[in-house]
């Protein structure tokens, strides 16, 4: 019994030596098959076939024994086995890939001849090389085999021709069933149909008659109904005139008020900013004086870095000469003690004269030397002394100059500072005018917005106004109109009024009527069917806009409308507050839209 493992159409590139190459779809299957061999228990069938050409077939039969020399020659690392499943994994692959432009994993058919053996290959495509992952060579099917293929493939087709006849007759078999119960069904549904229709025109003979009753008591209620409301609109209007009047002598009492108050804040504004100018101005000189002493400063600081520099040098010229002086002083104690001595050999040689008188010449010209050598010694000790007397002037005139200069950088620094708190001073208070200003510009802003507001509502409450007339005069052209109805039915005339009681086109021999509309019609005076649009093709009323029936919540409550109004809607109460406005949005309240 051979067990089908895969059969599927795959894409594949066909090679031959003297055509180019090509794509084609063509199936492949894979089974299992009992072995002739009693060794080996089954063998692997690989068959390639094209759907469109019946004589295109390929076999592979693999045994055991094949697969393993399949397995030394191309390098495979699974058993008989597993090998079915890694093959059909990697033709998932090929499928997976072949609809993209360049597929990663590609199947080649390749063959010399056009009956000789063929090659089916599996190659993965990657950045280095075109790598073959399996290879497998197929025999072209003989006549035999070929038969036997066509054999098979006419067993199956009669098999699906069977199949399908069978169910065909059974699809007639139901739909003929079907179609008996559903004409069945619709002769029962027609015989019910007759019945309700002879009941819905006896109903209908007999709601006519009623609703005809019915519509005449509510002809009189709602001639009632309008006299009322002719009455109360009537008080309403007297009742929004005065309070628009109130209204709109308090705004533009306001209105005056705010203009006088902008005017004051214009003038403010206008000093405020003559005054920023000035600030700015004397701001841009005391910056541009600081600068300046900056760099006085600077100049006075290199100046008194030099004259450092010059009092260190002539110091060390000073402690140069006081040691020169020294060893000087030093020279002359010794010239001085060598003088001594000598005076004291003078005196021995003066005792011992008499005795070596021969040798007095030699000593005298000695000590008219030494005499010389002493005074010039003293004139050098008294130059060093006035050189040293000259520098200690110098000295003390470099050292006035320098307190002097260390005076003025004092003072210019004291000056500097002075002007720096100055100028933080007046930083501070051109940033106090600003956030004036900007408190001003805000109190400028929110009474213009309020002014804005003011005038918004006034035109909202002279629009009111035009709406509430409009209203008016819609309800005196009803009142008329229903007074005309109520003569027209003294004459026997039973026609509904044609502003917002009409049912529908009336027959000649009844007159048809929703009871649920005529409870509504003429008793429930509706202001909503005032706001709807008007439309004169079909003879509907002149309505109003919905806009001016919306509720607000800064509107004008409406004492006394509707006091007994037999309404089958809750009567809103008045949304006037201890502080509010009255505005002349009055119709919201009553009126929805």
């Amino acid at each position: 019994m051979t067990e089908l493992l895969f059969n599927k159409r795959l894409q594949v590139l066909v090679k031959n030596k003297d055509t180019d190459e090509r794509r084609s779809v063509i199936r492949i299957s894979i089974e299992l098959q009992p072995s002739s061999n009693p060794v080996h228990r089954k063998d692997l069938v690989v068959r390639l076939t094209d759907d469109s050409d019946f004589y295109f077939l390929y076999n592979l039969v693999i045994s055991e024994e094949d697969f393993q020399s399949l397995k030394v020659q191309q390098g495979l690392l699974i058993d008989f086995t597993s090998f079915p499943q890694k093959f059909i994994d990697l033709l998932e692959q090929c499928i997976s890939e072949q609809d993209k432009e360049n597929p990663r994993f590609l199947l080649q058919l390749s063959s010399a001849f056009d009956h000789s053996p063929s090659n089916l290959n599996i190659v993965e495509t990657n950045a280095f090389k075109h790598l073959t992952h399996l290879s497998l060579k197929l025999l072209p099917g003989s006549d035999t085999d070929i038969k036997k293929y066509l054999a098979t493939c006419l067993s199956t087709v009669k098999e699906e021709k069977q199949q399908l006849e069978q169910k065909l007759r059974k699809t007639e078999e139901d739909l003929t069933r079907q179609l008996n119960y559903a004409q069945q069904t619709l002769s029962e549904k027609s015989r019910e149909l007759d019945k309700l229709r002879s009941e819905w025109t006896s109903q209908t003979t007999s709601l006519s008659s009623r609703h005809m009753q019915d519509l005449t008591a509510e002809r009189e209620k709602a001639l009632e109904i309008q006299a009322r409301l002719q009455q109360q609109n009537e008080q309403l209007r007297q009742e929004l005139e005065s309070s628009h009047h109130r209204s709109t002598q308090q705004l533009q009492s306001k209105v005056s008020e705010l203009e006088t108050a902008n005017r004051e804040l214009i003038d403010k504004k206008y000093k405020s900013d003559s005054t920023i100018r000035d600030l700015k101005a004397k701001l841009a000189s005391l910056e541009e004086e600081c600068q300046r002493s900056k760099q006085q400063v600077l100049s006075l600081r290199r100046e008194n870095s030099t004259l450092d520099t010059e009092c260190h040098e002539k110091e060390r010229l000073v402690n140069q000469l006081q040691t020169r002086v020294a060893v000087f002083e030093q020279e002359i104690k010794d010239k001085e003690q060598l003088v001594l001595r000598t005076k004291e050999v003078l005196e021995a040689t003066q005792q011992q004269k008499n005795s070596v008188e021969g040798n007095v010449e030699s000593k005298q010209l000695q000590i008219s030397k030494l005499e010389a050598t002493v005074r010039s010694l003293s004139e050098e000790l008294i130059k060093a002394n006035g050189i040293i007397k000259k520098l200690q002037g110098d000295l003390k005139t470099l050292i006035g100059k320098i307190k002097v200069k260390n005076t003025v950088t004092v003072s210019q620094e004291k000056i500097l500072q002075e002007t720096t708190e100055k100028l933080q001073r007046e930083q501070r208070e051109l940033q106090d005018t600003q956030q004036q200003l900007r408190q001003k510009e805000e109190e400028v802003m929110k009474l213009k917005e309020q002014l804005e507001a003011t005038v918004q509502k006034l035109d909202e409450s002279r629009e009111v106004l035009k709406t509430n007339e409009n209203v008016i005069t819609w309800l005196n052209k009803q009142l008329n109109e229903n007074q005309f109805s109520r003569k027209q039915e003294t004459f026997g005339m039973f026609e509904t009024p044609a502003a917002g009681l009409r049912t529908g086109s009336v027959p000649h021999n009844m007159v048809q009527f929703n009871p649920m509309s005529a409870k509504h019609s003429a008793a429930d005076v509706s202001p909503t069917a005032l706001s709807q649009p008007s439309n004169k093709e079909n003879g509907g009323p002149v309505g109003l806009d919905s806009k001016y029936f919306e509720r607000r919540d800064d509107s004008i409550p409406l004492r006394g409308l509707l006091p007994s109004m037999h309404l089958n809607r809750e009567v809103p109460k008045p949304l006037n507050t201890a502080g509010a406005k009255p505005t002349a949005s009055a119709a919201s309240a009553y009126f929805p839209g």
